[in-house]
């Protein structure tokens, strides 16, 4: 087998150990990387969603109250819940798999009821009144999804609708009812806001991370396999090649052969310097032989 083969054999093994090793240590961090990257989206949505509470608290119920009373009904686009999650609906145009809803122990809308994973989320903020957010994953019925979820505290305004049915608007047990949504107390977390999405999300986005990745290191040590494979040809091959045909010409009893250049004082040279001595030597003894 020619020495450059073998050379190329060992370089492949030690390309392959070394990319399937860094292949082995980024899949784990590309997975880590998408998943935080997929939290951090989660983020800007549930902030999105925050000020939009915020603007419909201050300035949308405000301006529409005169009109409801007018009216003599309840308008649920006042309620900061409602318009939050309406617009996230409109948002799923452009996100599909990212999903928001403010759980509530006990709505007044019960499409915002918290359902059992949902409430021991409420539950762990009641327990940990310091934490301002809690994310990780839960089965589902297409597998894994991953939750981003921060607490909704009862303020001042939210005692207005949700301290006692004879305290809120008519208007909104009319529409609602008198059975849920009521006995909030100031300062308690009666809800979250949450957002997940399916691990498939970060997962995909891992995926795609890792096979560019493995794309680029594969070009690399293929690179860097062609350019060892001209330099060793450059600095070992083509003069091993000429000190073996050299040798083999000497060896058939031609005694005109040139001597090889010596270029440079690496270990090839030093061969090559040495073979030249050799040479000249044996063609001075041969020649005192035959004369």
């Amino acid at each position: 087998m020619k020495l450059l083969i073998k050379f190329n054999l060992v370089l492949i093994v030690v390309f392959g150990a070394g990319i399937g090793i860094a292949g082995y240590i980024s899949r784990n961090f590309l997975e880590r990387s998408a998943r935080e990257q997929v939290l951090q989206q989660a983020r800007l949505m549930m902030g999105a969603a925050g000020g939009l509470r915020t603007y419909t608290s201050e300035q949308i119920g405000p301006l529409l109250q005169a009109h409801q009373a007018r009216i003599r009904a309840f308008l649920p686009q006042t309620v900061p819940a409602f318009s939050a999650t309406e617009v996230f609906n409109y948002l799923r145009s452009s996100y599909p798999d990212y999903i928001y809803k403010e759980a509530t122990l006990n709505p007044t809308n019960l499409r915002d009821r918290a359902v059992d994973w949902e409430a021991d989320i409420i539950e762990n903020f009641r327990t940990h009144a310091e934490a301002k957010e809690f994310s990780g994953e839960r089965e589902v019925p297409g597998g894994r999804a991953l939750y981003l979820a921060r607490p909704i505290v009862a303020v001042g305004p939210c005692l207005e609708c949700h301290s006692t049915p004879s305290a809120a608007p008519a208007a909104m047990i009319k529409l609602y009812g008198a059975n849920n949504g009521f006995d909030w107390k100031l300062g308690d977390t009666v809800a979250a806001q949450i957002v997940s999405v399916p691990m498939s999300v970060p997962l995909t986005i891992a995926d795609q991370a890792f096979r560019t990745l493995m794309i680029y290191l594969g070009g690399l040590a293929l690179a860097t396999l062609i350019l060892l494979d001209l330099a060793m040809v450059a600095i070992v091959i083509r003069p091993v090649s000429r000190l073996a045909a050299a040798a083999d010409e000497i060896s058939n009893g031609n005694f005109n052969v040139p001597e090889i250049p010596v270029k440079g004082s690496d270990e090839i040279s030093q061969l090559a310097q040495s073979f030249n001595r050799m040479y000249v030597s044996m063609v001075k003894a041969i020649r005192l032989l035959e004369s």
